[in-house]
């Protein structure tokens, strides 16, 4: 916990420490923008798969509502007649090599998020730190498949690309402005003139970007799954955890909400043990879907999770089928 508050105050605030740390900075966007350029001219080998791929990723580190658009675009190119996989790193998986997603899958083996996607969208979802392994293996396994999400991977160029879109965090937008390590900055902000759209999480700060939004109507209780609409909710003596990339974001829909609580803010994909809820067995717990998943197997009576779907402005979706047709025809 302390951690992630002394990361995010470095990042999202210009100090001593960061100006300390942007020789590092400078050196990190040199490497960066070799690798891109070797990339470009073919000295470094990339691969292009032979359906559409869809990179869905940030230009920061940490969390900005990547993992609820990829489940919204999937499940919307769905219903619009395509047969759409998904890739990820996986991140924090044990697992070496390719590994496919199902029921049974263990949130240690393959990480959270490509468990929570695979739950609301019932695709197929393939994960490995090489996203090109992990595609080829998709494709191979499902011949339906006519186009695959890569959730995150934007810096990830092995994999040719057929559209990008960007999620910038409306609220903490790009912290301080600097790159790794001094900030959060995983390349340069003129990447947002680059890629094919842009969508912003919960305000909008970029011009011609679409507009996302969360919306929640239940809270369930993750041993019993009992639900108890928002409106309903008369739960006392609450504490809410989140690991996830900006828990300030899911602490203040709560608030929203009219809830009141104590909160514990976790590093991005931490992992809960039943020691971190030891001395809370008499409140009663509220956290991400996201962290729920890693909590199932010592979940108690008075663990609860609020479960949220991204709400987009449906000329996104438009824009997305449109382009899937022109490169149909191209």
């Amino acid at each position: 916990m302390i951690a992630y508050k002394a990361l995010s105050k470095l990042h999202y605030s210009k100090s001593l420490a960061s100006l300390f740390l942007l020789p590092l900075s400078a050196i990190y966007l040199l490497i960066s923008f070799a690798r891109k350029y070797l990339y470009r001219f073919n000295l470094l080998k990339s691969f292009k798969m032979q359906v559409p791929v869809i990179v869905i990723g940030n230009i920061t580190s940490g969390g900005t509502g990547k993992t609820p658009l990829v489940i919204h675009l999937a499940n919307e190119l769905k219903k619009n007649g395509y047969h759409p996989g998904i890739i990820s790193r996986g991140y924090g998986s044990k697992r070496n090599g390719v590994c496919e997603v199902n029921q049974k899958s263990d949130v240690q083996n393959i990480g959270d998020e490509p468990i929570l996607i695979h739950k609301h969208t019932h695709l197929p979802v393939f994960i490995a730190k090489d996203r090109v392994l992990a595609a080829k293996a998709l494709i191979k396994k499902y011949k339906k498949i006519d186009v695959i999400l890569s959730d995150d991977g934007m810096q990830h160029y092995r994999l040719k690309r057929d559209m990008e879109i960007l999620v910038i965090d409306g609220t903490r937008r790009f912290g301080n402005g600097y790159l790794l390590p001094a900030g959060p900055l995983r390349e340069s902000k003129r990447k947002v003139k680059a890629v094919d759209a842009i969508v912003c999480n919960e305000k909008k700060v970029i011009d011609g970007s679409y507009l996302m939004k969360y919306k929640s109507y239940f809270l369930i209780n993750l041993k019993t799954k009992k639900k108890i609409p928002l409106n309903k909710v008369r739960l006392n003596n609450l504490h809410a955890v989140a690991g996830i990339g900006n828990p300030d974001r899911f602490f203040n829909y709560l608030k929203a909400l009219g809830l009141v609580f104590d909160s514990s803010p976790y590093k991005d994909h931490y992992r809960f043990t039943k020691k971190d809820f030891k001395t809370m067995s008499h409140k009663n717990i509220i956290m991400t879907e996201k962290d729920a998943i890693k909590c199932e197997k010592f979940a108690r009576d008075n663990f609860w999770y609020l479960p949220v779907v991204a709400e987009i402005d449906p000329k996104f979706t438009d824009l997305i089928l449109n382009k899937m047709k022109n490169i149909a025809h191209g």
